[in-house]
């Protein structure tokens, strides 16, 4: 995490993937997008990720790391593993609301997608960046119309609408059974078990106000987006890094919110 050496860098690139003028370009997007909304967030470029499970990886590394603001979950992972042949965004919680799944896909679909498949990995990530950052804070209305967008706007509201709904049943599943808090989250998921084109995962979730924890078996295709279950994950050591001019990520959790796409 090259964040927690300085705090002013966002981008891993470990493999050189990236070029270096776009690290710098997408580490002073970043940068700025943090000073002005707080929202934190990791960009990884990487050849290869351990069974081409880009999504296990990119959540591991929010959770794990504490991307976001604690108790706002305000944090935000991309992954691009090139080997894999795929690019993943995860959100924290608090986060969904300004940057739902459906955005994130679009996001990929129309600013990252084909650069990648064509090999223009910088030219990919940083186009993705800057419209996430543009999202974000709000400037991304006129490129909505440059696009032709505005002219689907009753389908946009449809949408919208059907996202606030996805949301309140995501909350729904977040109520314990046991103490009635809506504290009960994802906060493990690990591969058990390849089969083919299939996957088998073990997902653990734990209610964090009375520890209630439970484990559910998935099945699932393997080359599918998957979003992780519900919102709100759990915390993971975030806050407690940093050096002479390390920064640091300031707890926040994540439940599996954002999308991923195949190139």
């Amino acid at each position: 995490m090259v964040h927690l050496q300085d705090k002013n860098r966002y981008v891993c690139n470990p493999d050189n993937i990236l070029s270096s003028d776009s690290v710098y370009v997408m580490d002073t997007m970043l940068a700025n997008l943090e000073a002005t909304t707080g929202i934190e967030v990791v960009v990884v470029a990487v050849e290869q990720v351990k069974n081409g499970d880009c999504y296990d990886f990119a959540f591991n590394i929010g959770n794990g790391q504490g991307v976001g603001k604690k108790k706002i979950n305000n944090g935000l992972v991309i992954v691009l593993s090139t080997k894999d042949r795929c690019v993943q965004f995860v959100t924290g919680y608090g986060l969904e609301e300004f940057l739902p799944d459906a955005i994130c896909k679009r996001i990929q679909v129309q600013s990252m997608n084909d650069a990648f498949a064509e090999g223009r990995w910088s030219d990919g990530m940083t186009a993705g960046v800057r419209r996430v950052c543009g999202v974000l804070t709000g400037t991304m209305d006129a490129e909505l119309e440059e696009e032709g967008l505005m002219d689907y706007l009753p389908t946009l509201i449809f949408v919208i609408v059907l996202i606030a709904f996805l949301m309140w049943m995501e909350r729904r599943k977040r109520k314990c059974p046991v103490c009635g808090k809506y504290t009960y989250n994802q906060t493990h998921s690990k591969v058990i078990k390849r089969s083919g084109r299939y996957i088998d995962r073990l997902i653990t979730y734990e209610c964090l106000n009375c520890g209630y924890k439970t484990n559910k078996k998935v099945h699932q295709y393997k080359d599918s987006d998957y979003s992780g279950g519900f919102g709100g994950g759990y915390g993971g050591f975030g806050g407690s890094h940093g050096g002479f001019s390390g920064g640091s990520f300031g707890g926040g959790s994540f439940g599996g919110g954002g999308a991923g796409s195949r190139f």
